[in-house]
């Protein structure tokens, strides 16, 4: 036998042998699942593309975009979104005259059935804002407690958005309150500072004017909640610059920073009161030159951030109570600072204080690099 023969045998036997095992595992492969468990999975993934609607809060446009897949979930041939006003969409091959039991679930707080139709209250926080509705052929004790179950779901999706509506709405309040804390100390300071070169050195008054208007457009922008570590370093770097028009030779500044952390989002002006506060109650009260160091390093999943100065330190009972906020300190933002963190990131995420009379001060800051609150996922 040749060689081109002896090779294309030993092709035809290699097809042979794929096309018998991929025969082999097709007929003998175990079953992916069982009908239920299929079932359940078509449930949690059905579930899972309305839910993303219900969690932008209850309105026409959610209501329009979760209807789908809500009646998939309850299989009738109409379903319906109210809120306590009235219908806010429907899907369907009609439109049932559900009025009286609609109005009576609302009053009840609890699932109402005629003949062909259910509806089951829409909650959240223990108020009724609306109401699903079920038109069927039948409204069988079935369909009753699947409708309960799915509006119970629906009201949880709802709370979640309440939930992060509240939580923006602290956001702000406390961003607003940090705001009329920190600007007119820091904006009569800056201007004096520019002041004092107008005369004797016109350029440098001109480049620290813009570095003001730079570090104020940032400081006071109007959207967003949250910046990248980099924006924010940037915005502490015009702040260091007119703090040292100010301080001349006595302030000194040292800065380590891993570059694989600048991505890493966080709540505006978290790090810059810190800078502020090392600056002001740590070196100014002192009456020789002294240094802040600033370190931002990648930690697995973290990104640790520490702000030390070799002031005058505090009393760490002191500390201690402003960050309880059961005194009032002249610290610059530690309290809205920590707070703003534990609202985000849970309570392991606040600032971590080291202080003592006489020894200056280190602030620890841990970042999660992923979080869904902050990244949206």
């Amino acid at each position: 036998m040749s060689d081109l023969a002896l090779a294309m045998t030993a092709a035809l036997v290699l097809v042979g042998a794929a096309a018998f095992a991929r025969w082999w595992f097709l007929t003998h492969r175990r079953s992916l699942g069982t009908a239920s468990d299929r079932a359940t999975y078509a449930t949690l993934h059905t579930a899972s593309l309305a839910a993303p609607a219900l969690q932008r809060g209850l309105d026409a446009d959610s209501a329009m975009v979760a209807l789908p897949h809500v009646r998939a979930l309850l299989g009738g041939p109409t379903v319906g979104i109210t809120d306590t006003a009235g219908p806010l969409a429907w899907d369907g091959t009609d439109r049932p005259d559900a009025e009286a039991l609609i109005t009576a679930a609302l009053r009840s707080g609890s699932t109402q059935a005629g003949d062909r139709s259910v509806v089951a209250p829409l909650s959240v926080d223990g108020r009724v804002v609306g109401s699903v509705v079920v038109h069927s052929d039948e409204a069988s004790a079935g369909l009753i407690r699947a409708t309960t179950e799915v509006a119970r779901w629906m009201s949880s999706q709802l709370e979640l958005a309440e939930l992060a509506g509240s939580r923006t709405a602290l956001m702000e309040a406390e961003l607003r309150a940090l705001r009329a804390q920190i600007s007119p100390h820091f904006i009569y300071n800056s201007l004096a500072a520019i002041a004092s070169f107008v005369r004797t050195d016109p350029e440098r008054a001109r480049e620290l004017l813009l570095e003001f208007a730079d570090f104020t457009r940032y400081s006071f922008r109007q959207h967003g909640e949250f910046t990248t570590l980099a924006e924010e370093l940037r915005s502490i770097e015009r702040y260091l610059v007119l703090e040292k028009a100010r301080f001349g030779d006595r302030l000194h500044v040292i800065t380590r920073i891993a570059p694989e952390v600048l991505s890493v989002r966080l709540p505006f002006l978290s790090i810059q009161p810190l800078i502020e506060n090392a600056v002001r109650h740590g070196l100014e009260p002192q009456s020789g030159a002294g240094t802040v160091t600033i370190v931002a390093l990648d930690d697995g999943p973290q990104c640790v951030i520490t702000i030390e100065d070799d002031g005058v330190g505090a009393d760490p009972d002191v500390v201690r109570e402003a960050l309880a906020g059961r005194t009032t300190s002249p610290s610059v933002g530690l309290a809205n600072v920590d707070s703003r963190l534990r609202t985000v990131y849970g309570d392991q995420h606040g600032i971590v204080v080291e202080t003592a009379p006489g020894y200056g001060t280190q602030v620890t800051v841990r970042i999660p690099k992923f979080a869904p609150t902050v990244d949206g996922v």
